[in-house]
């Protein structure tokens, strides 16, 4: 019972535990045992050397730190972490065990109070660093988030435990008793660690293979330096630690001038220990995960510097021991919870090799140089200019302005490196760096290309230079046109065309002989491009050439140069010419050549009479004149071969071509484009390629009319008008979008993701229990349709995913998005787990809390038995289930429910039928609907 309340409010899943247990229980008696030792030694620190001397502590703290890195750093590189955990864990056992001796014999002198002061300082934030790396080894960040809240209440169960046990027994049994406690709460900590690291670190093979990759004489100092992020982090350490150092020593200075007496002292310290650690408790166990996951890392690591400021500011003017204590429990009871999380938390995207060679170099060297930075104001500045204590509140408020700053720096790089991290887990290797040249290497490389490249190489090269139209490669270009290729040819043709070169007619002249009729026309375009202002001199010579391909291709030609020139067609008898073309065709079907030229040439003519030839050719046998025939009336951009064009793009062979041919008849295509698709009566199956072509317009025009089809109720046109406002928005990242509608149906689809999944767990339910009965009961016929419903509703939820985060592209940045779902998709589990962190951080408010659990749900198998036996929402019986799909706009898994019900032969499924029958129109559906019925009533 209990066990299952821990389980149910902490959010802890089957397996984890036990392993938690064991983590909270480890850093329940780290904690425990420094606040038994640590009053003590304060205490006894205050009591025989007085507040003058604790800056010098802070001091010696710092010196000490620096010294012990450069030592454990390398510790770090050579040895495994668990043995530099027990091995730390060993020596403070020892160190404790010789406080406790020398306690019960008195021999205390100056020297060894600040020798322990010094280290349970270092202590304190060591065994909490080395826990907390250990943490983030044991954890992903997905089940950090949902399991640091409970494992930290550990900590300040501990908190609580030790500091009431020093505040009871140190009157009663006297300080040195206290430490041998301590000592052996301490030893427990080694089995529980051994624990720790067999259960859980040595099955993670992810870690066991991962390969080393800092370079070993790499200091973790130069390391902060590289990451923005870890300096971000180290500053927010160094400034919350100046913080409460300079708290701690107002807080020291009130109770000392108040209290006297060192074991009164003692009770009073560990008394407030303890009572700050109970408030850190009650926020840890009600308030840290809600704050946490909700508001996220960069909020909550706002509360605490927020909190400090109000009440240091309060004491400019009520400067009491009450107002202290005020400050003293912000310090003390969010930094141990909610600030604690977040810290932790913050370190979480950053790679664990990374963070174990850093992660105790920020909490121990980072921690006490701030310690010693805090000595130093004490002694120069306060003590220097003789100023009054309550000076301290001044120093502490300006060093906040410091604290926000880094907090809101930090946000923005949190959010970078999680992006980052999944950019290098989900790469698949096979990307390479791109080289930025300076422009005379790639001149130098387009030239050798056009030298000695291959036939595709020059061709990408051509076409790229089409585009700048460099008169720097005219003399390479010329040299391609003695190049054996006809393609190679006619691109540098084509580009001798732009580039405006008058200097190789008679050159060019030469290739009109060629068979290539591509390579002929370029060639006849080129030299009336250079012939003298009146150009009819041309057409004189090559119209009635004996050579049919140059008489054929200064057709087409004269076509292009006439289409807005009606004395030149009228000059030349053009539609006369290409009538006679086409009869002399008809006579000789066989020439494929000739006929593609004709489609060509009344595309480019405007001459309608031609139109009914050109669109026969859409039913034509052989599929390369059919894909001409397609863009023959893009160029002719005539409205009657529109109604023929949009069912052609359902077919692969020719859907290329057709869109090229609908993009030519330019943005005033849009309307009727969108009509066609709002004002149907049947869908068809076209409709979904008609966006894709829509994206290809003006942006602005574009994207209103996709907007007006975006909540359209066939799923698949749903889908298809997104991702076409999504190629809007990665070509305009600039452009506007309704981000009202956005968000508006981004929730839409999270409603509609619930009700297919819903559906689908019903399914397999059903499935499961089906399994067990025999042939007799469940026909094979049955089995297979309620199969074929499952994957329907599988991609369905695919789909359905895929629209959300195109959604979310609209909304936020498109490649943040696109790593996000790149890396939930991945089955790198770590990738799975970082992409939802990423978008915990991205997402704000309501959207958040709609998406993450749909988020959360992809990375599981929705179809094993362990997830339906977690299903939260309600499932639908199999009545309400075929209900919903059957009103749902799906015509696919319709059609598979009614397949369904059909092979069940269930005769209280009839009414469902009827009435879906009453409320629709399609024929397919209808079809299938009436067959279902008769089967029904044939059982009724």
């Amino acid at each position: 019972m209990i066990v299952s309340f821990i389980k149910k409010f902490f959010n802890i899943r089957d397996g984890e535990l036990k392993i938690s247990f064991f983590m909270l229980t480890y850093i329940f008696l780290i904690i425990a045992t420094l606040l038994i030792v640590k009053p003590t030694v304060n205490a006894l620190f205050l009591s025989e050397l007085g507040i003058e001397s604790l800056p010098f502590a802070f001091l010696l703290v710092a010196v000490t730190a620096i010294f012990s890195s450069y030592f454990y750093s390398r510790s770090v590189q050579k040895f495994a972490l668990n043995k530099i955990i027990e091995s730390t864990l060993i020596a403070s056992i020892i160190l404790l065990i010789g406080l406790g001796i020398l306690l019960k014999f008195q021999i205390l002198n100056v020297w060894i109070l600040y020798f322990f002061y010094v280290w349970v300082a270092i202590y304190a934030v060591l065994s909490a660093s080395q826990f907390w790396v250990l943490a983030n080894l044991v954890y992903n960040v997905r089940e950090a988030k949902r399991l640091f809240g409970f494992i930290g209440s550990g900590a300040i169960m501990g908190g609580i435990f030790g500091g009431y046990l020093a505040s009871l027994l140190a009157p009663i049994i006297g300080v040195e008793y206290l430490v041998f406690i301590a000592a052996f709460l301490l030893a427990l900590c080694i089995p529980l660690l051994r624990k720790i690291w067999q259960n859980r670190v040595e099955k993670l093979n992810i870690f066991k293979q991962k390969k080393r990759t800092l370079e070993k004489s790499e200091h973790p100092f130069h390391l902060l330096k590289k990451s923005k992020h870890l300096t971000y982090l180290a500053g927010i350490v160094a400034i919350s630690v100046l913080v409460a150092k300079l708290v701690e020593y107002l807080y020291s200075d009130f109770a000392s001038s108040t209290i006297s007496d060192a074991d009164d002292l003692t009770s009073f310290f560990a008394f407030w220990f303890s009572t700050f650690n109970l408030i850190s408790l009650v926020i840890q166990l009600f308030l840290t995960h809600r704050i946490v996951g909700v508001w996220g890392v960069g909020f909550s690591l706002l509360l605490l510097p927020l909190g400090v400021l109000i009440s240091s500011i309060l004491f400019l003017f009520i400067p009491e021991l009450a107002i202290v204590i005020i400050i003293k429990a912000v310090d003390g009871t969010l930094k141990q919870s909610i600030n604690k999380s977040a810290i932790e938390l913050l370190a979480l995207p950053l790679p664990f090799e990374l963070k174990n060679k850093t992660k105790s170099f920020i909490d121990v060297v980072v921690d006490s140089l701030a310690t010693g930075i805090a000595g130093c104001v004490l002694i120069f500045v306060v003590k220097g200019l003789e100023l009054n204590t309550s000076y301290i509140t001044g120093i502490v408020i300006v060093l906040l302005g410091i604290w926000i700053y880094f907090v809101y720096k930090v946000r923005a790089q949190y959010f970078k490196t999680f992006r980052t991290n999944l950019e290098l887990i989900t790469d698949d290797g096979d990307t390479r760096k791109k080289r930025t040249n300076s422009k005379s290497s790639v001149v130098k490389g387009m030239k050798t290309v056009f030298e000695s490249g291959s036939e595709s190489q020059i061709l990408f090269m051509l076409k790229k230079l089409q585009e700048i139209n460099d008169i720097r490669f005219e003399k390479e270009v010329q040299q391609l046109l003695h190049h054996p290729s006809n393609l190679v040819k006619t691109a540098a043709i084509q580009n001798m065309y732009f580039l405006n070169s008058t200097s190789v007619v008679t050159e060019v002249s030469m290739l009109l002989n060629s068979d290539y009729d591509d390579l002929v026309i370029a060639t006849l375009d080129y030299l009336l491009l250079h012939s003298s202002k009146n150009n009819t001199h041309i057409f004189d010579i090559y119209l009635d050439h004996t050579n049919a391909n140059i008489s054929e291709a200064a057709l087409y030609c004269l076509a292009k140069e006439s289409r807005n020139n009606f004395t030149l067609k009228k000059a030349y008898h053009l539609e006369n010419r290409i009538q006679q073309k086409i009869t002399d065709y008809q006579n000789f079907p066989e020439d494929r050549s000739a006929l593609i030229l004709i489609l060509r040439t009344i595309g480019t003519s405007d001459i309608k009479t031609f139109y009914p030839f050109l669109l026969e050719q859409f039913s034509h046998s052989d599929a390369f004149v059919v894909n001409e025939a397609i863009a023959a009336s893009g160029v002719s951009m005539h409205s009657a071969a529109l109604p023929k064009l949009l069912p052609i793009l359902d077919n692969k062979k020719y859907r290329a071509a057709t869109m090229m041919a609908l993009i030519n008849f330019g943005p005033s295509l849009l309307p009727y484009l969108q009509s066609t698709i709002k004002d149907r009566k049947e869908t068809h199956a076209y409709f979904k390629h008609i966006p894709a072509v829509m994206a290809k317009f003006n942006p602005k025009e574009a994207s209103k009319a996709l907007f007006n089809l975006i909540e359209d109720k066939d799923l698949n046109i749903r889908l298809a008008v997104i991702r076409a406002l999504n190629q809007l928005k990665e070509k305009s990242p600039k452009l506007k979008m309704n981000q009202h509608k956005v968000v508006s149906m981004i929730f839409d689809e999270c409603k509609l993701y619930h009700k297919t999944l819903a559906a689908m767990h019903s399914q397999i339910i059903i499935s499961y229990r089906n399994r067990k009965k025999t042939k007799e009961l469940i026909s094979s016929e049955e089995r297979e349709a309620r199969s074929k419903l499952l994957d329907l509703l599988e991609r369905r939820l695919d789909n359905g995913l895929e629209r959300i985060f195109k959604l979310l592209g609209l909304k936020y940045t498109q490649k943040d998005v696109e790593v996000a779902y790149t890396g939930l998709m991945s089955e790198k589990q770590e990738a799975q787990a970082n992409a939802i962190e990423f978008l915990d951080s991205m997402l704000t408010g309501d959207l958040k809390r709609s998406l993450l659990p749909i988020i959360e749900n992809t990375v599981l198998d929705v179809t094993s038995e362990d997830v339906i036996q977690k299903i939260q929402h309600k499932i639908p019986t199999e009545f309400e289930c075929f209900q919903l799909l059957l009103n749902a706009n799906d015509a696919k898994i319709k059609m598979s429910v009614l397949d369904l019900i059909t092979q069940q032969k269930d005769p209280r499924y009839l009414p469902l039928v009827e009435d879906f029958i009453l409320h629709n129109s399609e024929s397919k559906l209808i079809t299938m609907a009436q067959n279902a019925k008769k089967v029904l009533k044939a059982k009724a």
